[in-house]
C-alpha cells in the first residue's frame, strides 16, 4: 500500500502521455510524418516525471482544467442535441463521456498534487 501511495501521484502524467501515444499513432496511420509534432505536447509531461516542478505542474493542472471544462461544456451541449440514439452513437457518447471526465479528474489530480507540501 505504501508502494501505491508513493506512486500514486504519477498517474495523472502517464495518463496524458498515453492520451498522446494513442492520438499520435492515431493520426501517424493516416498522416504519416505530420503527426510527430504531436510528440512534442508530452514533454511537459515526461518533464514531470524526470524532474517534478511545483509550478510547472499547477500551471498545467489550471490549463487542463479549463480545457476540461470546455470538453465538458461542449459534451453536454452535444448529448442534449443528440435526438436519435444508434448504437455507434451510444459507443461514441460512453467512450467521449469516459474521455471528458477523466481528462477533468486527471486536471484536478495534477492540481492536488501541486498545492501538497511535499511533491
Amino acid at each position: 500500500m505504501k508502494l501505491i501511495s508513493k506512486y500514486s501521484k504519477f498517474i495523472p502524467y502517464l495518463y496524458y502521455i498515453a492520451v498522446i501515444a494513442y492520438w499520435f499513432t492515431d493520426v501517424n496511420r493516416s498522416d504519416g510524418l505530420t503527426a510527430y509534432p504531436i510528440l512534442l505536447f508530452s514533454i511537459p509531461f515526461l518533464w514531470q516525471l524526470i524532474k517534478p516542478n511545483k509550478q510547472l505542474n499547477f500551471s498545467l493542472g489550471i490549463v487542463f482544467v479549463c480545457l476540461s471544462s470546455y470538453l465538458i461544456l461542449a459534451y453536454l451541449s452535444d448529448l442534449f442535441n443528440i435526438i436519435d440514439f444508434s448504437a455507434s452513437t451510444r459507443t461514441f457518447i460512453i467512450y467521449g463521456g469516459l474521455f471528458v471526465f477523466t481528462n477533468f479528474l486527471m486536471a484536478l489530480w495534477m492540481i492536488r498534487n501541486s498545492i501538497k507540501k511535499a511533491f
